[in-house]
């Protein structure tokens, strides 16, 4: 291009960059409605040759859509079963065959002599416990005959720990036998007996995961001494540490414990239904231990809330089955006084059901007897989206993407759910204002809780599918808003009473704000929580800002405060700034929206001054990248580099290079890490997190690089769909593409779904660019998918739009736009002179314009002025 074009098209570029993550507006003029009514859009299967960009017929996207067909959900195989169980099959159905579970009562549990003594290496100090009644964790509780009690050591992740066992005299020993609890068994360690000078070693343990562990001796041992030496336990959501609550004096096996495991195909979530045929007398129990992976699937749950609200249920749900039978839903609460309890709520994909009882829930519950089960099913509670629920809809030549688009769908259908109070966060997350209300939690399973970085995507991708529930996000927003702080800083959640400290999630309010009245067009709202807008920009932020006019954390005390991934960063840091560039654009586009120009000017000025200083001090010229921080070892982030694109702090240059950067150090095989080295945590270079991956994909898109945002697409989500639990996208993968915080990773977590809004917004090329789609622009990036088409729902209808990209070198273009719209097309030229046609008139032809006020920008031909109607471009190269 020559330089007086490129100077030309440069205000554009920049335009095109800023309408990215933010939303903020493009300039557009002139294009009409649009309408063809309520017709269906164009069709394509995988592997089809592409589509007439104007053919009409039936779509078949709804093969794609992952909910359930209503909210009775069943579990569609048994897994596995072990103990006495018979016909586990009949727990697929409802009514028949039953699965019966027997279990002998145990024998007596042996004693060690009267005045045998423990002493350990360390032991925690008491406390009220989980159930708020005072403990102690002596090693005195592993010899006292009572299980309910324990020795907890006092080395939380720190080994070896040891507990010595004394006895008043010599005895003889065929083995011992260890009882810890379900949530953090001891996993390796060494038996040592005491031969009057020495320890000898009796036995060795490796990898066990029970809970009663029976440890056998080569041959019996006369000794007054044991030993035993814990040098790896179980991992817990609190960490690991040596949990023991009885050492008996003998080998004791015990009849399997009776279990089931179903799988209901993909994460759900609501509440477990079971149904009890009958039961023995004696009140058996039944555990009920849930997981989104086979993996963390154990005698305990991969995640309860009971974990974290004080509550000691051993890891999973209980109920005590009547004689009679009965028809229980799984909801939160105790069945016996303090004993039995149940957590309620659960996200999940798979259920393991044991005959069996935590030994303090006796007698109301007993480990042993028979239970007869008729059916297990669960009571779906999230936004159920069918195929009719769709207002907007995805279909591309290309079936991982589709495949890619609808499981981010059901991911984000998943989190949209009514706020209750029994099933948030326990830490100080539940708040009477929003009892009742259509909430955006952030995960299925956990945490269950509305925060706003979670809505930054997760609301795009609600507008983009389900627009009837948008109230999900507004009620979150709003209701932050409304807790705001009095120096006009905004909370991130509920969670601790709306006090925990995030230094970044303020901003995302002001930008999922933006978005919110961008594709809804809710002026009330921004009205309603303008002045809170100003309040944190004008009072908030500038109280962390620096001399230079950068963000810098640790100012104003924030020293301590937390990111989205509670990063050890302070100081400048890129994506802190770019950021807030970020936010002042679009809070200038609220500004503008409800008459505040002196705002808006003040607003974007700034965003300019901050753009400046971000390139003038955080960019690095030997990465050719953003630094992560100005402060401490040198690293570039994906968030800092991904959203200078996007906001348009980067020219088309320095985006270029920042990603040219991230793909060379970032790229693995299951998406593009977050660091490219290992400076701010261990591992953090292998660490993939969707939600910064979001702001990445736009930017590839944005720049003219549709194919490596396509493959870093089939990398991060193609290695999700791959792995259990399969269909939803996780919270974080780590190193290896492990989930990245074990089983406390929400493996159906909003944030993660922002592959649905960059295949729609950028390579389907469908963007709002003012309040509720008055205005939008129609800009696909095809990379080399051969055609796409969908439906995009706004408060004036549906807008439709159908291309294909043949290799002989044309693209057509369909839009079909509702009344009381205005829109711009683009379409792309990839460097060749083209011709163009609308509705069969050339308008481009030779380089130069001939209607519709057709012009060349940035690599596109641009059209506006089309009048009202159905309108198909297209675009062939000069022969």
């Amino acid at each position: 291009m020559p330089q007086d074009e490129q100077a030309a098209a440069a205000p554009q570029r920049r335009t095109v960059l800023k309408a990215g993550l933010g939303g903020a507006a493009l300039a557009v003029t002139g294009l009409s409605a649009l309408s063809v009514g309520r017709a269906a859009a164009a069709t394509g299967t995988s592997g089809a040759a592409p589509q007439p960009a104007g053919a009409l017929s039936t779509p078949h996207w709804q093969r794609y859509v992952q909910a359930p067909p209503d909210r009775t959900v069943r579990p569609v195989k048994v897994v596995r079963s072990s103990g006495d169980v018979t016909d586990p099959e009949a727990l697929l159905a409802s009514g028949g065959a039953m699965t019966v579970l027997r279990r002998p009562v145990p024998v007596p549990a042996p004693r060690w002599p009267e005045g045998t003594t423990a002493a350990a290496s360390s032991a925690h100090g008491p406390n009220n416990g989980n159930d708020g009644r005072p403990r102690t964790y002596d090693a005195s509780n592993a010899v006292d005959g009572d299980p309910d009690t324990f020795w907890n050591d006092d080395t939380i992740d720190a080994y070896p720990d040891t507990l010595t066992i004394t006895a008043p005299g010599a005895m003889t020993l065929p083995g011992v036998t260890l009882l810890s609890n379900a949530d953090g068994v001891p996993v390796d360690f060494t038996v040592e007996t005491w031969d009057g000078t020495a320890w000898q070693t009796r036995a060795t343990v490796t990898g066990n995961s029970a809970v009663q562990c029976p440890v056998p001796f080569d041959a019996p041992v006369t000794t007054a001494r044991v030993r035993i030496t814990v040098t790896a336990d179980q991992f817990t959501s609190k960490g690991t540490f040596t949990r023991v609550n009885e050492v008996w004096p003998d080998v004791v096996t015990s009849a399997d414990v009776p279990r089931v495991v179903v799988d209901f195909g993909k994460v759900v979530v609501g509440y477990p239904h079971v149904r009890f045929a009958w039961a023995s007398d004696g009140n058996p129990g039944v555990r009920l231990a849930f997981s989104e992976t086979l993996q963390f699937l154990t005698d305990r749950s991969d995640f309860t809330r009971s974990d974290q609200s004080g509550v000691a249920a051993g890891g999973t749900d209980q109920f005590a089955v009547p004689a009679e039978g009965a028809d229980w839903t799984d909801r939160k609460g105790y069945q016996a006084g303090d004993k039995v309890y149940a957590d309620g709520l659960h996200g999940f994909r798979y259920v393991q059901i044991s005959l069996d009882a935590l030994a303090s829930d006796a007698p109301a519950a007993r480990p042993y007897g028979q239970v007869a089960i008729d059916s297990v099913s669960l009571d779906f509670t999230a936004y159920l989206g069918t195929p009719d629920t769709f207002r907007g809809w995805f279909l591309s030549s290309d079936e991982a993407l589709n495949r890619h688009w609808y499981a981010a769908a059901y991911t984000n259908e998943l989190v949209t759910d009514t706020f209750r109070p029994d099933d948030v966060d326990p830490r100080d997350a539940d708040t009477p204002t929003l009892h009742g209300k259509l909430v955006l939690h952030d995960g299925a399973k956990r945490d269950r809780d509305p925060y706003i970085g979670d809505v930054a995507v997760a609301g795009r991708t609600l507008y983009l599918t389900h627009d009837d529930a948008a109230a999900a996000a507004r009620n979150v927003l709003a209701d932050l808003a409304d807790h705001q702080r009095a120096d006009g800083w905004i909370p991130p959640a509920s969670i601790a009473g709306y006090t925990l400290t995030l230094f970044d999630y303020p901003l995302w309010w002001v930008t999922c704000s933006w978005d919110y009245v961008l594709y809804t067009g809710d002026r009330d709202y921004a009205a309603r929580y303008y002045p809170h807008l100003v309040k944190v920009l004008d009072s908030w932020y500038p109280s962390v800002t620096d001399s230079d006019g950068l963000l810098s954390k640790g100012l104003g005390g924030t020293g301590n405060y937390g990111d989205y991934a509670f990063l050890p960063r302070t100081g400048r840091v890129t994506y802190y700034n770019a950021a807030y560039v970020q936010a002042l654009n679009d809070a200038a586009e609220i500004a503008r929206l409800l008459g505040h120009p002196d705002d808006a000017t003040r607003w974007r000025a700034r965003a300019e001054q901050v753009a400046e200083a971000v390139n003038t001090h955080l960019w690095d010229e030997n990465a050719g990248a953003y630094l992560d921080s100005a402060t401490g070892p040198v690293r570039h982030a994906q968030d800092g580099n991904a959203i200078a694109v996007t906001a348009g702090v980067a020219d088309q240059a320095r985006a270029e290079s920042a990603l040219d950067h991230l793909a060379a150090t970032t790229t693995r095989l299951y998406g593009n890490a977050f660091m490219d080295n290992d400076t701010l945590f261990d591992g953090s270079s292998q660490r993939v997190y969707a939600f910064t991956s979001y702001p990445e994909l736009v930017a590839r898109f944005l720049t003219g690089r549709a194919d490596s945002a396509i493959d870093q697409i089939k990398r991060t989500y193609g290695w999700m769909e791959a792995h259990d639990p399969g269909v939803t996208h996780w919270e974080g993968i780590g190193p290896g593409g492990i989930p990245y915080e074990d089983s406390y990773t929400s493996m159906a977590h909003g944030w993660s779904t922002g592959v649905l809004p960059a295949l729609t917004n950028q390579l389907l090329g469908v963007l709002p660019t003012s309040p509720g789609f008055a205005t939008w622009t129609v800009r696909p990036h095809p990379g080399s998918v051969a055609w796409a088409q969908g439906q995009v729902p706004t408060p004036h209808g549906p807008l439709k739009v159908s291309w294909s990209n043949e290799r002989s070198g044309e693209f057509r273009l369909t839009v079909n736009s509702p009344r009381g719209t205005r829109g711009t097309v683009a379409v792309p030229t990839w460097g060749h002179p083209v011709s163009v046609r609308v509705d069969g008139r050339t308008v481009w032809r030779d380089g130069a314009g001939r209607g519709y006020g057709a012009r060349s920008a940035d690599g596109y031909v641009v059209l506006t002025g089309l009048e009202p109607g159905a309108h198909r471009i297209e675009l062939r190269r000069a022969k």
